[in-house]
């Protein structure tokens, strides 16, 4: 199907994608989360008629827009490289893929900037009701196309709703719900968008706390951070439940992607959570039965409780899911990966075949041919690697990444914990340890959803669709050299518009909130 290309061909188009998705996702979770404090702040101004509402609320969309503005251009670039970067993939699975983010872009992200005009421009020119109904509907329109995204995102993590056709060569969608509803899209849904709603609460906080340590604006930094903090703590405490569903899917579908975030190479019953660790060297530890770990601190039996709902059972380790041979939760038995390579390499020859004899019009072998497609077409997949440790991720990276997150999403917990207390019950202006730590979690919490995604993207190589479709098969077949140049222009053009959105945002904040003259 596809030819064989060069390494750093694969290394480079998946360094320009992942460059650009994470300057993406800078200006993504503050949209997210902050549309809808704009929104409940408005609507407290149009419950009481209170000036300094509206004031309140201005000022926090004006940096949504700054925000925003930037964040779509970003995400229009993200976009065109499955078309330039990827065009197998495109080709491979685009009636399935394409339907999701032709929806986000036709329905929801027009819902979005349709009402952020109205949000923006509005004011005094429609109804209080009305504008505030748009501001709720900009937030909606947000959320819609998260969900759209996220869909189409979850899809090539755990890939359903469709078959492979070998007359068309190309994957076809079966089950729209299926696709759209799928139990992986719907937590990792709950999971990115409650993380944006912690981003969105760290940052109005911090803010705020900026203007108590200044001495500025007391009222309207109280008033922001009380909503913020009531919303940071629900959100970071739900981010629990949907982390807890996230790994449950992950251990259903993607087990070698839970085996890399917890670092496990040798699988067990009653197998413990790492809670802190260090890894030894990754390379030397693939068919070893060697402890993995310098030094670790585990939770005894807490990895098997959340990945099975039982403390007992087993969970699979690298080496386990390489060699095979142990019971999966389906109750069948897991093939090895040298199994499923030469699987895989048997539906492409039958596949081949099948093409072959339809073409010479030879019905019984293209029979027989497609009979033997179809009992491999599962592991289709694997026929492109070469090796069994091909299925391996970056265990180090995904390990450290996952186990960050979780740390900084513990801390979040507590810093809602303590500022919502304070904010409610003691004078938060009097509290300057606390306005320093909150104006210095805003960075963390980019971080942590950051690391999310490395755990997410990084955790599922070799493949760009699981089990289905590896990096070294749908990429385009351009030259190294333009991928290198587009590259260092698009980190330089990113880098310079996120200079840009940050010296906007600082000189509005320095300004400060006020009443403008309406437009």
């Amino acid at each position: 199907m596809f030819e064989s290309l060069d390494p750093s061909l694969i290394n480079w188009s998946r360094l320009q994608f992942a460059m650009t998705a994470m300057y993406h996702w800078i200006f993504v979770p503050l949209t997210l989360g902050i549309t809808m404090i704009i929104a409940i702040m408005e609507t407290i101004y149009y419950r009481t008629g209170l000036e300094k509402w509206k004031k309140t609320t201005k000022f926090w969309m004006k940096l949504f827009g700054i925000n925003f503005s930037v964040g779509i251009a970003t995400g229009l670039i993200l976009e065109f490289e499955f078309g330039t970067n990827w065009s197998n993939y495109s080709w491979l699975v685009g009636d399935i893929f394409g339907a999701p983010l032709a929806i986000e872009g036709i329905v929801a992200f027009f819902l979005e900037t349709t009402f952020i005009g109205v949000m923006f421009f509005g004011w005094n020119k429609v109804s209080k009701g009305f504008h505030l109904a748009a501001s709720w509907l900009t937030w909606l329109g947000a959320t819609l196309s998260a969900w759209w995204i996220l869909v189409a995102n979850a899809w090539m993590q755990y890939p359903t709703g469709m078959n492979f056709n070998p007359d068309t060569m190309r994957n076809e969608m079966t089950n729209f719900a299926a696709i759209a509803l799928s139990p992986v899209a719907v937590n990792k849904f709950l999971h990115t968008v409650l993380s944006g709603w912690i981003v969105a609460a760290v940052f109005v906080v911090g803010i705020s706390c900026w203007y108590l340590i200044r001495g500025k604006e007391k009222d309207f930094a109280i008033r922001s951070l009380k909503i913020a903090t009531v919303i940071g703590l629900f959100a970071s405490l739900c981010s629990l439940w949907s982390g807890d569903g996230s790994a449950y899917q992950v251990a259903r579908t993607q087990p070698m992607k839970l085996a890399a975030m917890e670092g496990l190479y040798n699988g067990r019953h009653n197998c413990g959570l790492i809670g802190v660790g260090i890894l030894k060297p990754s390379d030397k530890l693939i068919g070893s039965k060697q402890d993995p770990f310098v030094c670790k601190i585990e939770i005894p039996s807490l990895l098997s409780l959340l990945a099975n709902r039982s403390a007992n059972s087993f969970v699979p380790g690298v080496n386990d899911i390489i060699s095979g041979g142990y019971k999966q939760a389906d109750g069948s038995m897991a093939m090895s990966v040298a199994d499923k390579i030469a699987s895989g390499k048997t539906a492409m020859s039958a596949l081949g075949a099948y093409r072959a004899a339809r073409k010479a019009q030879l019905q019984a072998d293209a029979s027989l041919a497609k009979h033997v497609f179809n009992a491999n077409v599962g592991n289709m997949g694997y026929g492109y690697l070469k090796s069994p440790e091909q299925a391996v991720p970056n265990v180090p990276l995904t390990f450290y990444s996952f186990h960050l997150m979780i740390i900084l999403g513990c801390y979040f917990i507590l810093f809602f914990i303590i500022t919502t207390v304070v904010a409610f019950q003691y004078d938060f202006t009097r509290k300057r340890w606390l306005q320093f730590v909150a104006l210095g979690s805003i960075p963390l919490a980019y971080i942590a959803g950051m690391t999310g995604w490395m755990v997410a993207e990084v955790g599922r190589q070799p493949w760009c669709i699981q089990d289905m479709l590896p990096c070294n098969a749908a990429i385009s077949k351009v030259d190294v050299g333009a991928v290198q140049t587009s590259f260092f222009i698009f980190v330089t053009i990113f880098t310079v518009l996120l200079i840009a959105a940050i010296g906007i945002m600082v000189k509005a904040i320095k300004k400060g909130p006020q009443i403008e003259p309406e437009v």
